[in-house]
This record gives structure tokens, sequence and C-alpha cells, in this order.
């Protein structure tokens, strides 16, 4: 047994050995709570008129084709469906491929954009733990894939977050004032 494969069947060990209906319940609902806690990243962002918002979310779709496209090349099976694991905890199985994972890949890279507001970072990386660790805690992931969801995200992320967002940012702000001008942050009109 490699390295890999005794640091996942370590953390699938904790899951079991802190495992309860309630936590269960609660990771559940921490892995599904990025429909609400995305959007309402998008509605600060741009309340506090960041054009980052539109980076935001085009990698958003971005960060999870390229999850999707490695799962569909790699096909790993979940944790949860292999028979030898079958002790591991978990409620309930998903019935697409383990590596690696969408949740790692999308919520990490988009942490980013956190990083100038310093209460919503803060939340935003706590939850970003929970969700990760629920992820590896329900069995719908081996450890493995969570980090290299993080990892890929980072290697994604980071160069666009720091070089080229502005070439997303300011011809989707353009469209977005022409469609929904009323809608548009004036410092976003008299930017060129």
């Amino acid at each position: 047994m490699g390295l890999i494969n005794s640091i996942n069947i370590w953390a699938f060990q904790l899951a079991k050995d802190i495992a309860s209906p309630a936590l269960n319940l609660t990771m559940h609902y921490f892995a599904e709570s990025f429909l609400i806690v995305i959007p309402l990243v998008v509605i600060y962002m741009y309340l506090k008129k960041d054009k980052n918002v539109f980076s935001f979310v085009v990698l958003f779709f971005v960060l999870y084709m390229i999850g999707e496209v490695i799962k569909y090349i790699v096909k790993e099976p979940r944790p949860c469906s292999v028979p030898a694991l079958s002790w591991i905890n978990h409620i309930g199985c998903e019935s697409s491929f383990s590596f690696p994972s969408n949740h790692a890949i999308v919520l990490t890279g988009l942490a980013f954009f956190t990083l100038p507001y310093k209460y919503l970072r803060f939340l935003y990386i706590a939850w970003l733990i929970v969700v990760l660790f629920g992820r590896v805690y329900l069995g719908l992931h081996y450890l493995s894939d969570v980090i290299a969801g993080v990892i890929i995200s980072i290697l994604v992320v980071w160069p666009i977050y720091k070089y080229y967002s502005n070439k997303i940012n300011d011809p989707l702000a353009k469209v977005f004032c022409k469609l929904f001008g009323m809608l548009c942050p004036k410092e976003w009109k008299n930017e060129r």
C-alpha cells in the first residue's frame, strides 16, 4: 500500500471515528451550500462594485469544466462505491467519478476573489475548509482527490487572478453595462 493510499485510509478512519447522524446531515448541507454561498459572494462583489465579479463567474464555469474533463479521463470510482471500502462513513453515493474533487477545484479557485475583503475572506475560507472536509467525511472523495483539486485550482486561477483578470473583466463589464445600463455602477461606465 502506497503513501497516498495510507493517507486516504487514515482520513476515512478519522471520519468513521467522529461520524454521527447529526454530523452526516451537517456535512451534507455544507456540501450543497455552495448553491447559496456562491450567488451571495457574486451579489456582495457586485454591490462593492468589484469588476472581478466577472472573472469570478467565468472561472466558476471554467474550473467546473476542467474538473469534469479530468474526471472523464481518469474515471476513478468514488470511494463510497468501492466494495473494499464499504466500511467507510457515507450517506448515499453520487454516480459521477471521484478524481479530482470539483468542489475543491471550483471553490478553492474562487477563494482568491475574496482576498480583498477581510471578513468575507475569513468566512469563505472557513466555509471552504468545512466543505472540503465534508467531501472526505461523506465518503464521496479520497483525501487525495481534494488535495489534487486544490492544487489544480491554484495552478489555474492564481495566474489568471494576478495577471489576466482585467482581460476578462473589462469586456464583460462593457457588455453588462450595455445590456443592463441602469444596473451598471457608474465606476464601470467611466473606466476605459
